[in-house]
């Protein structure tokens, strides 16, 4: 079949259905607008509300009275008034200036069931009837009145009643469409086990129907025109180009309702777009920006970013290639460029390793090199949800239940922030009803939250942060070392790797979400005492600028003072950087500053610190004090 003549599944379903079916059920996508498939009643094309699509549909099959019914209006039919006329007729009731009033509620004589029961049982004239914002009849499923149970009884009895009736072009059957937001809103005795109801479903547009939208005559259409016929000159001796161009529009624009592709359509004409920059239209319609910040960094201070990253994490060149790369595949497009959503996020990394080794840290810095603020490292603490409810707290409660009002945690963040990185530390502490929202957020980059907006993850960077590998529970239950501070690299990150494998693929039964982080694992190492060194000195150096810049004290460190800080840091390296700080909190700045305090030194000053004594416990600061003669000068 010819792309020009994509016709929906829904719509041939209609086609079957109708035949032989008294009651078709719709429901999902209701409240859209849909391009009618058809030449007939209107021309091929053509964008309608779904009560027109299906007044066209039945006039171009034949029938001769088609009418539509809400709670509001009544009987009634924009299109053709005389059909209100001769529905009435037929129905053996009275026009109201341009409708039939009627109530659903019970099943009386001229009640909008019995008029419709009459309507699906006469045998003059082919009639469709369609119940349009069926949902709002009835205020819930679950607690009918005596008055709605007699309605829908009434409309049962009717399909069973529902004549087939000879008309212009052939025997067709007298036909109720009822029209719903979600089928669980009429009772379901209505519509189960009920061989007189075919429900059928619509969806967002397919992407064969976006295609013919934007492929088709349409296209012209997204432009302004003079900007138009001034760009597909060029187009048209490039047409690969521009075919790149609609596919790249199509595949971003994934779920979208054609009330939002028109508004698409809208926009890119208002802001006078040239076809090269179609796709930034979708940017502006999630996000009120036209410039993405992914599209703004500055070149030369990405290949010079592996500086900034070893000034603040040390010891972990491998987890900084490899989170640098994540930030090149974005700039050069080619995220996800082997699948075929475009709309993944702009890349998902996995760290792990023991505690204290640089993972939060990475990823702040990764916030400050991309977005110019590490503020923009968005961390959730995965401990937090642990509960089977705790993803309500996260992407939002559904209507009707507490805390709907506020939204997720998550969906919220990204919703303001949408240019992030998320950061799950521990995510093995979540529960696994978690993890399942993951996969949707990592294959198609978007998540529908309780309040049903859309959120879209397609310009964040995820990682995710575990603890999985370094310890193992042994056959008595206990928590033994799984990797030590004695193996090579090398064989921590093998060790470690088998651990989360076998944790998502066996314990979690969850490898399809293995499979989405692919061979984005990136292990940390061990501090080892090198690295220990220089992230002892870093510390120290940052203690002595601080006391310079905001007190005027100039501080001269002893190696013997630097040599014993030391060898207490390397006795703590099992709890990382932070166990190297710890040591510098507990034995350099708390007697530092007890040191100052108790000689009354606050300011402009220079402090010798010769050695600490550890003999005392507290430990102390053995040094002396001058004068800083500049600072007084």
């Amino acid at each position: 079949m010819e792309n020009n003549d994509y016709i929906t599944k829904w719509h041939r379903e209609l086609e079957i259905f109708t035949k032989i079916k008294p009651i078709i059920i719709l429901d999902g996508n209701v409240l859209d607008v849909y391009q009618y498939p058809q030449d007939g009643s209107t021309p091929k094309g053509s964008i309608v509300r779904l009560t027109d699509y299906l007044y066209y549909f039945f006039v171009d099959k034949g029938y001769q009275c088609i009418v539509c019914y809400d709670n509001l209006q009544g009987f009634y039919n924009c299109n053709n008034s005389d059909m209100i006329d001769s529905f009435a007729q037929l129905c053996g009731t009275k026009r109201n200036g341009h409708n039939i009033q009627a109530s659903f509620k019970g099943a009386e004589k001229d009640s909008a069931s019995d008029i419709i029961r009459k309507g699906l049982t006469q045998r003059e004239k082919p009639v469709a009837i369609i119940m349009n914002m069926a949902s709002r009849y009835i205020v819930s499923p679950d607690n009918l009145s005596q008055d709605e149970v007699d309605s829908f009884t009434a409309l049962i009895h009717s399909s069973l009643e529902a004549k087939d009736v000879k008309g212009q072009k052939g025997i067709l059957k007298n036909l109720l469409v009822v029209i719903l937001n979600k089928l669980n809103d009429v009772p379901a005795w209505f519509y189960l086990q009920n061989p007189n109801v075919k429900t059928i479903s619509i969806g967002t547009p397919s992407k064969e129907e976006r295609d013919l939208l934007v492929k088709g005559t349409n296209f012209e259409s997204f432009f302004e025109k003079s900007i138009y016929q001034e760009d597909i000159l060029y187009y048209n001796d490039n047409p690969q180009e521009l075919e790149k161009i609609r596919d790249k529009f199509v595949a971003l624009t994934s779920g979208f309702s054609f009330t939002e592709l028109n508004g698409l359509r809208r926009l890119c004409k208002n802001e006078c777009l040239r076809i090269r920059e179609m796709c930034e239209v979708i940017d502006l319609y999630r996000y009120g920006i036209r410039e993405n910040p992914w599209k703004q960094l500055d070149l030369e201070e990405i290949r010079n970013a592996k500086v900034r990253f070893e000034e603040r994490v040390k010891g972990q060149s491998y987890a900084q290639e490899k989170t640098l790369d994540i930030i090149k595949r974005a700039i050069t497009g080619l995220s996800g460029a082997q699948g075929t959503s475009h709309g993944r996020p702009k890349g998902v990394l996995f760290f792990a390793g023991p505690t204290g080794t640089g993972k939060t840290e990475t990823a702040k810095t990764l916030a400050e090199v991309i977005f110019g603020h590490e503020d923009c490292c968005i961390r959730f603490d995965m401990s937090e949800y642990s509960q089977s409810h705790s993803d309500q707290k996260l992407l939002g409660a559904p209507p009707g239940y507490v805390g709907y009002e506020a939204g997720g945690q998550l969906t919220n963040a990204v919703r303001e922030h949408p240019f992030s990185i998320l950061l799950f530390d521990e995510i093995e502490k979540a529960h696994p009803s978690i993890l399942d929202k993951f996969l949707q957020i990592l294959e198609d980059g978007r998540m529908t939250d309780g309040q049903g907006q859309t959120v879209y993850f397609s310009e964040c960077i995820i990682i995710f942060t575990s603890n999985l590998g370094v310890y193992s529970i042994d056959q008595y239950g206990n928590r033994v070392e799984n990797v030590t501070m004695d193996m090579p690299y090398e064989e921590v990150s093998s060790r470690i790797r088998k651990t989360i494998d076998d944790y998502f693929k066996l314990q979690l039964g969850r490898p399809e979400l293995l499979n989405r982080i692919g061979d984005n694992i990136v292990v940390f190492d061990y501090i080892r005492k090198d690295v220990a060194d220089l992230i002892l000195n870093s510390q120290l150096k940052k203690i002595e600028q601080t006391m310079s810049s905001e007190k005027k004290i100039s501080l001269i460190i002893s190696e013997e003072t630097r040599k014993i800080l030391a060898e207490n840091a390397y006795r703590n390296l099992q709890n990382g950087g932070r166990g190297i700080g710890n040591v510098v909190e507990s034995m350099f700045i708390n007697p530092l500053s007890r040191y100052l305090f108790d000689h009354n030194v606050f300011e402009n000053a220079v402090v010798e610190i010769e050695k600490i004594d550890t003999m005392k416990a507290p430990a102390a600061i053995i040094g002396k004090i001058m004068e800083d003669k500049e600072s007084t000068s």
